[in-house]
């Protein structure tokens, strides 16, 4: 089985992020994305229970290549980082292009996953959180897409998760090739301990950019025109309510323009 899992390296929750030249300063304080770890156990797990091998792939700048090692360590086999500057400031189609176009070459096709039978990605990025480049990324590979699993099965032929909305628990299956999406409660990541990290120094890790994907700068489709830092948060506005409170609030809303 031939899994690629999809991460990020992303800069740590707790450093201080700014802006420059139009895109997130990155390679300071960086980190593989916390919930991409859970991606890479269930790609790896899947792989010693079935067979196969795991190529872990990760679009973002040069640094990138520390989260792909990160996961070289964890059990992958191999790596790709793809990084060019017309990607800088890569909003979620962008990604989910390139990523796509990357999968197609990793598993030997023009268009779609080729002889990759599954991709599997983490359910965010702890930098943009936006949770949408899981469904982005299936719609331009053209599988089935089952996002958000507790678990994940795997058999010769499709994939099986269960995932819980709400109070609900659903049972979801889908045929292979097909993308999941996984969330923390999936798995326990490993540790990996000092024979894995020095046997991940031997892996074969690629380095590939717009061109080596048959991509031109133009089909990156994206450019930042312009940022401003978010603004402090002001201090709210208490009222003690004596029978007036909703007229204060309405009036509020009407002088601030928000109805």
């Amino acid at each position: 089985m031939k899994i690629v899992v999809c991460i990020k390296h992303v800069p740590d929750v707790q450093s201080e992020r700014r802006m420059e030249e139009g895109h997130l300063v990155r390679g300071e304080e960086d980190v593989l994305n916390e919930l991409d770890e859970n991606a890479v156990e269930a790609a790896v797990s899947l792989v010693e229970d079935l067979g196969g091998e795991v190529i872990a792939v990760s679009m973002g700048p040069e640094d990138a290549e520390d989260g792909v090692r990160r996961a070289l360590q964890m059990g992958a086999d191999s790596g790709v980082v793809i990084t060019d500057d017309a990607l800088a400031g890569a909003d979620v189609p962008t990604t989910a292009r390139t990523l796509a176009a990357a999968v197609s070459r990793i598993g030997g096709a023009e268009a779609g996953p080729g002889d990759v039978d599954l991709v599997i990605t983490g359910m965010a990025s702890l930098d943009a959180m936006t949770s949408m480049l899981p469904g982005a990324l299936a719609a331009a590979l053209h599988v089935p897409a089952l996002t958000l699993a507790g678990s994940l099965e795997v058999n010769a032929e499709e994939a099986i998760i269960t995932r819980s909305t709400g109070t609900v628990r659903e049972v979801l299956s889908a045929p292979l090739p097909a993308l999941v999406s996984v969330t923390d409660q999936a798995n326990e990541p490993r540790y990996p301990n000092f024979a894995a990290m020095r046997a991940a120094r031997k892996k074969p890790l690629d380095t590939w950019d717009l061109n080596d994907l048959g991509l031109s700068a133009a089909e990156a489709g994206i450019a930042v025109v312009d940022f401003t830092e978010r603004p402090a948060r002001e201090a709210g506005i208490i009222r003690t309510d004596a029978g007036e409170a909703g007229r204060d609030l309405a009036a509020w809303l009407v002088e601030n323009e928000l109805v």
